[in-house]
């Protein structure tokens, strides 16, 4: 027995050092790391994607660039010359298309309107980054709570040991029991090994999120007012700029049946200087203008209205479809919220009773009534029960954090 003992307190105190010696992440407020979050790589690609589009939407209303050309025209080819040939000059010329001003405000919206779609995704992402990095954060909270609650039952584990052997010196035929103890504390190093896993991937998970997290305190746990309508949920918001994006691509498509247009102006340079010239007269200029008819409309226009109207009538659907799976998720995570309550509830009523029975046991020990192991076992079982609701606390913090991700910020 002294042998265990000993060597429980060499690990003890190695695990103690170990801890002392590792270097402390240091302590950063809440806000600090919702600053580190808003620099997510994801978060800075739909920011980029947002730019992109606002430029495209101002290349979107100009006019292509002219088009000049520089040229001769009608050179005789066996007799070179600018002078001996009536229709021949030298050229120079600027076209200038005017494409459909319908089509032009069309594009421009569009792009707008996906510059305004990546704005609520990127909100809608941020949300459920932030809401990761919280649950992180209640994870770290519940493994050091749940560690020190197994590490106060396996001190508790090696007192009742103790008094389990004094009984057995005593006569009494409670053999049984520390085949119990061995296995209950072959449970708890397995548990602590468990959370061990489960705080390594919690470290990871921080520093995917804002690089590596040391302590700090978690925002308020309360859950966010839902007015009622669809449109206070970010996939739906989303989901509705999608709408905004396709109808503007309807727009466009119903500007393709107008005409495009075009102005071009040659200056023809005759050569009638000199004694040789046959045919004097002065420089020519000629002028055009140029629209598009929809002839070919129904193998051109007419599809691409089509795909237009299904677009929209898809992302119609997609809204739809959004609205109602917010609402679902967020009755489902409510409801998750209260059953964690509840269970809290429960839990703190037992141990309540339990502190009532340890009380009593307690009393018949101190009047030399029975022994002392009951007392340690009611103690053993309130540590159980309090592990389990710090774990039921983390579900019910997750659940409205989650729940809070899905609203759009007032």
């Amino acid at each position: 027995m002294a042998e265990k003992n000993q060597n429980l307190f060499i690990l003890l105190a190695c695990s103690l050092g170990l801890a002392l010696g590792a270097p402390p992440l240091p302590g950063q407020s809440f806000a600090e790391l919702e600053a580190r979050l808003r620099e997510h790589p994801a978060l800075e690609a739909l920011r980029l994607e947002s730019e992109a589009y606002r430029a495209d939407a101002v290349a979107a209303a100009a006019w292509p660039d002219p088009v000049v050309s520089l040229g001769i025209n009608n050179f005789p080819l066996f007799d070179p010359s600018f002078r001996t040939y009536l229709p021949t000059n030298k050229a120079l010329g600027v076209s200038q298309q005017i494409p459909n001003r319908s089509v032009r405000a069309a594009r421009s919206a569009q792009a707008r309107r996906s510059a305004a779609r990546n704005e609520a995704l990127e909100a809608m992402q941020f949300a459920r980054l932030r809401s990761e990095l919280i649950i992180a954060l209640l994870g770290r909270r519940r493994i050091a709570e749940e560690r020190s609650l197994l590490h106060r039952q396996d001190a508790l584990h090696s007192e009742l040991e103790q008094i389990v052997e004094g009984e057995i010196a005593a006569g009494r035929p409670v053999l049984f029991r520390l085949a119990e103890i061995d296995l209950r504390r072959a449970e708890i190093a397995l548990a602590l090994a468990n959370l061990k896993a489960e705080e390594a991937e919690i470290e990871a998970r921080f520093a995917e999120l804002v690089g590596g997290a040391g302590e700090a305190p978690l925002p308020p746990m309360e859950p966010m007012a839902w007015p009622g309508g669809a449109e206070a949920f970010h996939a739906v918001r989303v989901a509705a700029a999608e709408v905004a994006v396709a109808e503007a691509g309807v727009a466009k498509a119903l500007a393709g049946w107008k005409p495009g247009w075009g102005v071009s102006v040659t200056w023809q340079q005759r050569d009638s200087g000199g004694t040789d010239v046959r045919f004097p007269g002065d420089d020519w200029v000629s002028a055009a203008m140029t629209f598009s008819v929809p002839i070919w409309g129904g193998r051109s226009q007419a599809p691409a209205l089509r795909a237009a109207r299904a677009q929209r009538e898809g992302a119609v659907s997609r809204r739809m479809a959004a609205a109602r799976g917010a609402v679902a998720r967020h009755s489902a995570l409510d409801a998750a919220r209260r059953a964690a309550e509840a269970a809290m509830d429960v839990l703190n009523a037992k141990i309540l009773a339990i502190r009532e029975q340890v009380a009593a046991q307690r009393t018949k020990y101190e009047s030399g009534i029975g022994g002392y192991s009951p007392i340690i076992d009611g103690e053993l079982a309130e540590l159980i029960l309090l592990a389990r609701i710090a774990r039921e606390q983390a579900r019910r913090d997750s659940a409205v954090t989650q729940l809070n991700s899905l609203l759009v910020a007032p």
